[in-house]
């Protein structure tokens, strides 16, 4: 059993039908969640996407950006670039960015009908036995499996039942982050924008065109938060906290504002890595951000779900189901190539913070985003051999 249906959950699921076990999967979710961000298929994860057939409606459902402006508080242009994005790197690369929501769908598609998906429902309680982990879910049925996975996040529930509370895992970084999406009143083409406010808290906004021009994917970004406040964790008032934080910004911030109160997909939640000395426990085990969540500043997050998902699923087949060795052999393989990627979340962070010191100092500073995108980056991305299982 899985739980979770956003990227590691599906991509697992897909893996580890085509191998011949039964799958289920379950969703706290009534359906697929939309919304989410753009994310990015990197490196090692294209070459498993097109093991599973699925490169292809990826590329035609890609971002497809042409390139990206930086904006001053007045909405002044004061950098332009045709060869990277601030959310997708380098725009010669093979790489495909595309919208969380749009990679879920494919992924559960790509699956097939042979595999189980329960919406609406979750894990209650877990107990592992010798021959079976028997499953409690919240709607109150009971069933029996080899193995539970968690691809559920990061703030997994699974993780919290099978390895104990979040906070022995949950690595706070820099920064909150909220994202909706709104009607391109902007009329971008295939563009992204970065806004600089200039304030130190509420930094700035993101916007990007989506969906070939029909939707805009706003992120705004607020800094000096305290992780720990209960009231961070409602929605509304997640909402109401970020239009007092931008109340006073400009260029259009007001319009792009008022489009968040009504956005059905709205997501706020704090920059954060889980770090884990084992990924499972009994017959337990975790993938992707549950386990390993770089954080959006790795830019790596789904491309780390859909390797782990490979190669978990890969090491289930060459064990024959022995759930021991495969989970051995799952943090053997993949481990070294996470740890290096989630290191690269604070080195963004730091380099971004440099650059923005550099701007308040230096008028003339470069304004150039992404700020720690570079070759360097891409070779620990790339740094990743996915094998035949």
């Amino acid at each position: 059993m899985i739980s979770g249906a956003s990227v590691a959950g599906p991509a697992l699921a897909y893996w580890l039908h085509r191998y011949g076990f039964h799958v289920t999967v379950v969703e706290r979710a009534a359906d697929l969640r939309p919304g989410g961000q753009a994310i990015d298929v990197r490196g090692p994860a294209i070459e498993v996407a097109r093991r599973m057939g699925v490169l292809d409606e990826l590329r035609d459902h890609a971002t497809d950006l042409r390139g990206m402006s930086v904006l001053d508080a007045d909405g002044n242009e004061t950098h332009r670039s045709t060869e990277a994005t601030a959310s997708g790197g380098f725009l010669h690369r093979d790489d495909v960015e595309i919208l969380r929501d749009d990679l879920a769908r494919i992924l559960v598609r790509a699956g097939g009908p042979g595999i189980e998906y329960v919406f609406g429902d979750s894990i209650a309680e877990l107990h592992d036995g010798p021959d079976e982990i028997r499953v409690r879910f919240t709607g109150g049925q009971e069933r029996a499996f080899d193995i539970v996975v968690g691809a559920d996040g990061v703030h997994s529930n699974t993780r919290a039942l099978a390895f104990g509370p979040q906070e022995r895992y949950l690595w706070p970084l820099a920064g909150h982050l909220g994202v909706w999406t709104a009607p391109n009143f902007l009329g971008l083409d295939r563009w992204q924008l970065v806004h600089r406010t200039g304030d130190q808290v509420a930094w700035g906004a993101l916007v990007m065109s989506v969906r070939k021009n029909t939707e805009l994917r706003v992120y705004v970004g607020l800094n000096g938060l305290d992780h720990d406040d209960p009231a961070l964790r409602d929605r509304e008032s997640q909402k109401k906290l970020i239009a007092e934080r931008f109340a006073h910004a400009r260029w259009e911030m007001p319009r792009l504002l008022s489009t968040m109160w009504d956005a059905p997909d709205f997501h706020f939640d704090a920059g954060a890595q889980i770090h884990m000395d084992t990924w499972s426990n009994g017959r337990v085990v975790l993938v992707g951000d549950a386990g390993y969540c770089g954080s959006p500043a790795s830019g790596q997050g789904s491309s780390m779900a859909l390797v782990g998902a490979y190669v978990l699923a890969g090491q289930l087949k060459a064990a024959g189901g022995d759930h021991r060795a495969a989970f051995a052999g799952y943090e053997r393989e993949l481990r070294p190539w996470v740890t290096a990627n989630q290191a690269l979340a604070d080195r963004m962070i730091d380099q971004a913070e440099q650059q923005d010191a550099q701007a308040d100092r230096e008028e003339d500073a470069d304004d150039s985003l992404p700020a720690a995108v570079d070759d360097s980056y891409y070779a620990v991305v790339d740094d990743f051999t996915v094998r035949d299982y």
